[in-house]
């Protein structure tokens, strides 16, 4: 048997997943490739071989937000994030050294959350893109639906190019929308999305904290296998670890991933993001204070600050979407914070 299943029956062993986890995440191991009679690993055969789709890394996410005034003051304030690029009302903040990037929508929304989330990918070609997604089950119908997908053209009102900036949109097989674009893509014009301000807009301070990079999306799934088969499929995308017995499906080659547990009940959602950020001093004169404020508690040795998106939209208190930052310092747990 392969260290997968060892691993699985560990825990399960020690009783820290349950049976029907186990279960589950068997299932997954099947549909993914390894075997338990020392069968071949498909993950780590799309890691070997060109995906249809090879993707690079995260490059930004959008946020529906009911107070976009008060959100982007609230993001700049913690991270002290610049202003690269306004897409019409909707406001880029740039993360870390660019091109990755949130977007908040310039529209007040009573449904706060991720609206969607964006891959980057070396020489974006849309048409052929869109011919590849319909080969693997994806309809060009000019929606972003469940098997869907969808190119937007970009124009000048909306911060493209004259003749549009081409966005390519698609649902996953749970309706989860997902962007492509260029690996230089940082929202704003050109035909890659690639031209932003020359000197991004600072912001009005600091900020708490420095972002580095997008570190990973958690997705809501109703069916793991299925979900697990259509990423690696598209974009190769191998499980290289796990956390317990959720399978870890690496993005590109450095260390940003996608978790996709299965929650039949609340599928077809963005759960959180995660950034990472720059070391910084818990002892900071204020900082326990202001992390407070947003919410923090220590996981597995690691400070996690948790901002949902109820907390930065009070009157919004039933959204269960949250942006998870993992601070890049265990000390801060071994104290009362």
């Amino acid at each position: 048997m392969g260290s997968e299943l060892n691993r699985l029956m560990s825990a399960l062993d020690k009783q820290q997943i349950s049976r029907r986890t186990f279960l589950s995440s068997l299932a997954a191991l099947a549909a993914a490739g390894y075997g338990v009679k020392g069968g071949g690993n498909s993950a780590n055969a799309a890691a070997n071989s060109a995906p249809p789709i090879p993707v690079e890394s995260i490059n930004h996410m959008t946020i529906s937000v009911s107070d976009p005034v008060a959100s982007v003051a609230w993001y700049q304030g913690l991270f002290g994030m610049p202003i690269a690029a306004r897409q019409a009302s909707t406001t880029v903040l740039q993360v870390g050294n660019g091109p990755q990037f949130i977007a908040i929508g310039g529209n007040s929304s009573d449904n706060p959350r991720i609206t969607h989330y964006c891959l980057e990918v070396n020489n974006f070609d849309h048409e052929r893109i869109v011919e590849i997604l319909a080969e693997n089950g994806v309809a060009a119908t000019g929606e972003s639906g469940p098997l869907q997908s969808r190119v937007r053209m970009r124009g000048e009102e909306f911060g493209g190019a004259p003749s549009g900036s081409p966005e390519l949109y698609f649902g996953d097989p749970d309706g989860i929308v997902v962007q492509l674009q260029d690996s230089s893509y940082c929202g704003g014009a050109g035909l890659k999305g690639e031209d932003c301000l020359a000197t991004p807009e600072p912001a009005p301070t600091s900020g708490l904290l420095s972002l580095i990079e997008f570190n990973h999306f958690t997705l809501f799934v109703e069916d793991q296998p299925r979900s697990i088969e259509f990423y690696q499929r598209l974009f190769g995308m191998p499980i290289d670890t796990y956390q317990g017995a959720l399978p870890v499906m690496r993005i590109g080659s450095g260390k940003q991933f996608l978790a996709l547990p299965a929650v039949p009940p609340l599928s077809g959602r963005i759960h959180h993001a995660s950034l990472a950020v720059e070391d910084f001093d818990v002892d900071l004169s204020g900082f326990k204070a202001a992390i407070r404020s947003v919410g923090a508690h220590c996981r597995n040795n690691v400070l996690v600050l948790v901002a949902t998106l109820s907390s930065i939209q009070p009157s919004r208190t039933d959204r269960s979407t949250a942006i998870i930052i993992p601070v890049a310092t265990a000390s801060p747990c071994n104290h009362t914070p």
